[in-house]
């Protein structure tokens, strides 16, 4: 199964030019992927504040079924990757297709629970008489394709983990484009209010589906795809979710600490509760690269790990910290030197702006670990350290923030709700630089056999 010629080779010898060539092309997927969201809200947000309301109300739902689709992708890109570089094709085939086999049930029998459930789980989180009815036209259209959202999100992992994530890009910007012109013929045009969103997001699914049809249909890629492959062996499915389960975990943690984050605000009036949101939005902005750049050189380091290649696993891990570090060191550099300018583009309120860039210098005080806690997590899983990588995918929203949040603004008021977070991140971080020279450590002292 060679690979055609236009494809990235993975083994290139300019590592550092490789990393750069998979690693744009993700930071700008993922950067679209977010952009898409944003869109949809302006659109929605014209209908009145039930319509935004009632799509709001269903992110936690959004979030809980993107974190299955995470895991599957991160476990599934790490098998893919390592046997790649083991040379074994045949097995990261067999890998791929069996992640796709377990996503129509996975997304079938998720999708099928939800429905049965929608209007106790929307009254859940709060959904009003008013806002109930349009909440289930949107989360209900919705729940209808997520199967094909669950098989985009693996496919999309699946073709980065091979080295093309030009054609991942490119599938997320068709996808993007779509819904965006959609959206306001549904919404408008037709005169279907939220329902009109979810059907715009809908169709782009299907014809992001379509397009990673073609590209394997095609044979477009190292990877093959087809029922042939599939053989479902426990050994295959437990190595998957091993990886998968803390990036799933992780990306739930990360809903429950915006919800704890808010509710811990509340207390301290309106304007607390919106400068803690700017400031979330802020390091999101800042974070967004850092896992894209991740996400794109993770192939790099699970074919290096597969073909036993340490030494090259060593040098793109440090090249990649290298990059990381100097990115979130730079930004939060920024946001500390203009915080109040930055802040004010979000709110013209003078109480919400001084509370806001309190929070901002706060929360960006230790952000230039972040990188560190990444590369750290993205290393672990293409080596396949399932314990090591809940450890440090877990600390910084997890087992670290939760008692925080819950227990510092009540000693301490709104300080010591900001201070949650900065500790969080300092000992995160700390954790992180602490496993990874470790990581580094042990490569160095493995032979490499290529």
């Amino acid at each position: 199964m060679a690979a055609p010629e236009q494809h990235i080779n993975l083994s290139d010898e300019k590592l550092s030019r490789l990393i750069m060539r998979l690693a744009i092309p993700s930071i700008i997927g993922l950067s679209i992927n977010a952009l898409q969201q944003f869109v949809n809200a302006i659109f929605v947000g014209t209908l009145g504040a039930q319509a935004i309301a009632a799509v709001s109300m269903t992110f936690p739902i959004v979030v809980l079924l993107l974190a299955v689709g995470q895991g599957l992708g991160v476990g599934t890109a790490s098998f893919v990757s390592s046997n790649l570089g083991a040379d074994n094709s045949l097995e990261a085939s067999r890998g791929a297709s069996l992640a796709l086999a377990l996503a129509v049930p996975i997304g079938v029998g998720l999708t099928v629970g939800l429905f049965l459930s929608l209007r106790k789980i929307l009254a859940m989180l709060g959904a009003s008489p008013t806002i109930m009815p349009a909440a289930l036209e949107y989360a209900s259209t919705l729940l209808f394709g997520y199967t094909l959202m669950l098989l985009n999100i693996v496919n999309g992992f699946i073709v980065r983990a091979e080295g093309n994530t030009r054609f991942s890009m490119w599938t997320m910007i068709t996808a993007f484009a779509l819904n965006t012109v959609l959206d306001p013929i549904f919404i408008f045009l037709l005169d279907l209010g939220v329902r009109g969103a979810a059907l715009a997001t809908l169709l782009s699914q299907i014809a992001a589906i379509s397009v990673y049809i073609a590209y394997f249909l095609k044979k477009c890629g190292i990877v093959r795809i087809g029922t042939s492959y599939i053989t479902f062996r426990v050994g295959r499915i437990k190595q998957i979710a091993a990886i998968g389960a803390p990036a799933t975990i992780t990306s739930i943690l990360s809903a429950v600490a915006f919800m704890l984050f808010y509710r811990a605000a509340a207390p301290f009036g309106d304007a607390s509760v919106a400068a803690v949101g700017i400031a979330v939005r802020l390091s999101t902005i800042g974070a967004l690269p850092i896992i894209g750049f991740c996400i794109g050189s993770q192939a790099v380091l699970g074919f290096g790990w597969g073909a036993q290649d340490f030494a090259r696993v060593e040098k793109a891990a440090k090249f990649m910290l290298f990059i990381t570090v100097a990115f979130s060191v730079s930004f939060s550099a920024v946001v500390l030197i203009f915080a109040r300018p930055m802040v004010s583009l979000f709110s013209d309120n003078e109480d919400v702006i001084d509370l806001a860039v309190s929070a901002c210098i706060v929360f960006h005080l230790f952000f230039g670990l972040f990188g560190v806690q990444y590369v750290a997590i993205t290393l672990l899983q293409s080596l396949g350290r399932v314990r090591l990588s809940a450890v440090v995918s877990l600390a910084r929203q997890g087992y670290l923030f939760i008692p925080a949040i819950l227990l510092f603004p009540v000693i301490w008021g709104f300080n010591g709700l900001l201070a949650s977070q900065a500790v969080a991140e300092l000992v995160a971080g700390l954790i992180a630089l602490f496993v990874i020279r470790g990581q580094i450590g042990v490569l160095k002292g493995m032979p490499s056999l290529s």
